[in-house]
């Protein structure tokens, strides 16, 4: 049976193990609903959707630079191909279930410069074992440019092998080709300069003949820096305005020590993500690199100067810009250090004492660094995955264990690190193999994992209606653009779930502020004396279509709605306009006080629907009671009626009342009980806030 085995070429292995990665995460990403990393995720869809319309890059019509360029190239075949975008969105999650599962190349070649081929098809799956690879259910980056980094190292080392010329452009191209999928490249460029001086320092050759090698990267390194800055200073323009988009990041003020603090989590928070043994393995290897042979002294240059650069650039740029750990940007490391961790096993897994229980004590204590108490929260399912699980052990047991059962999980697996037998030592990254398939079930389908992530940003802007809702409403494709209105009283993800799968939607005006990220967006004004919409040079908004939330009624006809949202689409007669009036909710929320006003111009009656919704954890014990009152003249009478609903704080409900028009007016006020204030009843809420209840949508029905 091991001869049979040992004849399977090396092809048919590597074909494997990315076939099954490929099908396992198209499979799982089947169960990604929508988009949930705003905006970046509809940033990408839009800049593939402008080049498949061969309108080049481009962000709601708007040029865009600065954004790699690399993946959107990539996904632009799925928009070209299918005008539904539910369907191209399904491909799109497809082509990266397959893009990213190609890592598992690369990671091989980089395993075979230090080991034999079936410790290096290890690596491969590990390389597709990782948490990360969860990236494939969502439109970022990380799907081209786990890929792209691998092989920029792969062909680092090949470089540092032998640096012939042939080589070093080899080297160059694939540095410029991780450069144009995401900025963030700089940091291996950085690894390169600095890998062949580290590589003499740890016994792989003389100093002086190491750089000699390397001199016409030097060169062409320092000669490009040299033209673009002169090109930069005649345009009269910074180096960072290079980033484009991320030129904020070239702009200084950072504060050293908090650099550094965050250098020190992030390095901690990988320590943990490749289950600590890798780390322990290194510093065993490093305290006597002259006895490793060359091949591994190159490997250990290679991996020290890769994973320096790219952890000072991503925590220098989350102290000042995050403030969080930005696991997405360093994960891509993980397979470096499990090749180091595959190199020691090939070695013989060399433990001398003391030196092995130092190394695996100090790889264990710095997960202490971690500070879980400050990282765990939402941004962690977009950021740092591997922080996920222990989300989900918070839940169980307080978070004033999360530290200790991390450190406790370091432990046990440094005491892998320590008992295994050397003639069973390939047991140890299997451990880690099995630490990652653990780790994968939180990450992807637990209460806080990705896919409940998309459920729920789904959920926030598109509710009761297909996802294409609006394209499907309308009378025929290229029938004119729809105008979208963001007032503020809306989910932000209103606005990006309904364009990120609707062709249809063009300009976003917004009458407060623009959506968060937003890129394009044109501001309006609410004209008081008409109640036109109007652009800051006090033109008219001119639109056949338009999709609202349910605060605006204009003067059109309903042609669809997301009723549980109460957003809507119109076909406008005239001008976009509002007819309707609000009061008593908070800035940019949904969210009432315990009074609420509503008040419709041109009003000759209906009756009003309002769509409500509340939040078990203000109100665990009971119900809430909407009561709306609303007074006018029938017949030369004066008439006041009311109506009110009682509604579970976990559930929807819809409060209608006939409208009674006073003067061309109708005016309705609610009344909301209870209220209350999340501060005083939610564990480390700040929020001060009284509030009743969510105003989803205002729909004013025909009859009464």
């Amino acid at each position: 049976m091991r001869d049979r085995i040992g004849r399977v070429p090396t092809w048919a292995w590597l074909a494997g193990i990315v076939g099954a990665s490929f099908a396992l995460r198209a499979v799982l990403a089947r169960g990604m609903a929508a988009p949930f990393i705003m905006v970046d995720e509809l940033v990408y869809s839009e800049l593939a959707r402008s080049v498949a319309d061969g309108a080049g890059f481009a962000i709601r019509e708007v040029p865009a630079s600065g954004y790699g360029v690399v993946y959107p190239l990539v996904l632009a075949p799925a928009y070209a191909v299918f005008d539904s975008l539910p369907t191209a969105y399904g491909a799109v999650k497809t082509t990266n279930a397959l893009v990213m599962s190609l890592a598992a190349l690369p990671a091989y070649w980089i395993a075979r410069f230090v080991v034999g081929r079936g410790p290096a098809l290890l690596g491969a799956v590990l390389a597709v074992a990782i948490p990360s690879l969860a990236y494939t259910g969502t439109v970022m980056t990380e799907n081209v440019f786990y890929p792209v980094f691998l092989l920029a190292v792969g062909t680092m080392l090949w470089a540092l092998e032998r640096p012939t010329a042939a080589r070093q452009a080899a080297l160059l191209a694939a540095l410029g080709l991780a450069y144009a999928t995401r900025s963030q490249a700089v940091a291996l460029a950085a690894a390169a300069l600095t890998a062949p001086p580290l590589a003499a320092a740890l016994g792989a050759g003389p100093l002086r003949r190491l750089v000699r090698a390397f001199l016409p990267t030097y060169a062409v390194a320092l000669g490009g820096l040299i033209l673009v800055a002169a090109l930069q200073a005649v345009r009269g323009r910074s180096l960072s305005d290079l980033l484009g988009a991320y030129a904020v990041v070239g702009e200084g003020g950072y504060d050293t020590g908090e650099a550094l603090r965050f250098f020190a989590y992030h390095a901690a928070e990988l320590t943990l993500y490749v289950g600590v043994v890798p780390v322990a393995a290194a510093i065993v290897l490093l305290a006597h690199p002259r006895s490793l042979g060359a091949p591994l002294q190159r490997q250990l240059a290679v991996t020290l100067a890769t994973s320096f650069w790219v952890l000072l650039v991503v925590a220098t740029f989350a102290s000042r810009f995050a403030s969080r750990i930005q696991e997405r940007n360093m994960f891509a490391l993980a397979p470096l250090l499990l090749v180091v961790l595959l190199a020691w096993v090939a070695r013989g897994a060399p433990r001398p004492q003391p030196l092995a229980a130092a190394a695996t004590a100090a790889a264990a204590a710095v997960t202490l660094a971690i500070p879980f108490e400050r990282f765990i929260g939402t941004s962690t399912q977009s950021d740092t995955l591997m922080l996920l699980p222990w989300w989900s052990v918070q839940d169980r047991v307080g978070l004033e264990w999360v530290a200790e059962l991390a450190l406790a999980l370091a432990a046990l697996l440094g005491l892998v690190f320590l008992l295994v037998p050397a003639r069973a030592a390939v047991v140890v990254p299997l451990v880690v193999l099995a630490y990652f398939v653990a780790a994968f079930h939180p990450v992807w389908f637990g209460k806080h994992g990705l896919e409940r992530a998309s459920a729920g940003a789904l959920f926030q802007g598109i509710r009761g209606v297909p996802r294409d809702w609006v394209d499907a409403a309308l009378p025929r494709a290229g029938d004119g653009e729809v105008a979208v209105l963001w007032t503020g009283r809306a989910d932000r993800f209103v606005v990006n779930q309904n364009e990120f799968f609707n062709r249809s939607l063009g300009t976003i005006y917004y009458t407060d502020q623009p959506t968060p990220g937003g890129i394009g967006e044109v501001p309006v004004e609410v004209d008081p004396a008409d109640g036109v919409i109007r652009r800051g040079d006090g033109t008219p908004v001119e639109a056949r279509w338009a999709l609202l939330d349910g605060s605006v009624t204009p003067d059109g006809v309903v042609v669809a709605r997301d009723d549980q949202l109460g957003t809507t689409l119109w076909r406008l007669r005239g001008p976009l306009s509002s007819t309707t009036r609000v009061e008593g909710l908070y800035p940019n929320d949904t969210w009432s006080g315990s009074e609420v006003t509503y008040t419709k111009r041109r009003c000759s009656g209906g009756t009003l629907a309002v769509a409500l919704s509340s939040d078990p954890s203000l109100f665990p014990d009971g119900e809430q009671r909407v009561t709306a009152t609303t007074k006018g003249l029938v017949d030369g009478r004066r008439v006041t009626r009311s109506a009110s609903i009682s509604f579970a704080s976990d559930a929807v409900a819809t409060l209608r009342l006939p409208l009674l028009p006073e003067e061309g007016s109708c005016v309705v006020r609610f009344g909301v009980a209870p209220t209350s204030v999340p501060a005083e009843v939610i564990p480390g809420a700040v929020d001060r806030r009284e509030l009743g209840a969510h105003f989803n949508g205002f729909v004013l029905e025909p009859g009464g």
